[in-house]
């Protein structure tokens, strides 16, 4: 998938005559009446990227300034994740900004896991320790945890060590060359590199616990 094509897909949350349309309240407005269970069903289908099977969602985005209230569309993409999560047939994987704000927010419940991308630091640790303690509060078991940016074996000791508790699942080197991508506004997905290898081994440690 190229950067132009990424550009190209919409978020859900953008959709203002289609959320005014299924909630019944107009995007930015304060207060009123609207649908807390508007129809979603046809979206998955409606507003996604194709790709070699695997369909891509965008939900939200930044809002501007003095925008108003996010109300519709907070209902429209929670009752959207429902749908995905509880109502069909497929493997759902839901990509999240950094922090807990959606936990609080509760658009996540009904997930069976969490995989927590935590780096070898007190303030990441403690963001992971947060999102746990919120996982249990909200019904979510399962918390696993990705090292990303490993410089060294003491790193992945200083992880493990820090959240006992916790299920490591693998890890990801820091790269240079993911860097350099994120600059230049390209893919850091190469194959064969050991980017690729390092996510096939956490994907492979999912396999044998679902």
């Amino acid at each position: 998938m190229s950067k132009e094509d990424v550009e190209k897909i919409a978020p859900i949350a953008s959709m203002a005559d289609l959320i005014e349309e299924r909630t019944g309240a107009k995007v930015g407005s304060i207060g009123g009446i609207f649908k807390l269970n508007p129809k979603v069903d046809d979206i998955p289908d409606k507003a996604s990227f194709k790709l070699d099977g695997i369909k891509l969602i965008v939900m939200g985005k930044s809002k501007e300034g003095g925008a108003g209230c996010y109300c519709p569309e907070n209902v429209f993409l929670r009752r959207l994740i429902h749908h995905l999560v509880l109502q069909r047939d497929e493997v759902v994987i839901m990509d999240m900004e950094a922090g807990i704000e959606h936990l609080t927010r509760g658009t996540t419940s009904g997930v069976n896991a969490f995989i927590v991308v935590v780096e070898p630091g007190q303030r990441s640790l403690q963001t992971a320790g947060s999102v746990k303690a919120l996982a249990t509060d909200i019904g979510v078991k399962k918390v696993m945890v990705v090292g990303n940016k490993i410089h060294s074996d003491s790193d992945k000791e200083f992880i493990k060590n820090a959240l006992p508790d916790a299920e490591v699942i693998g890890f990801i080197s820091f790269n240079q060359d993911i860097i350099k991508a994120d600059l230049e506004g390209r893919t850091a997905y190469i194959p064969g590199s050991k980017l690729v290898e390092e996510v096939k081994a956490i994907k492979e440690n999912l396999d044998r616990r679902y």
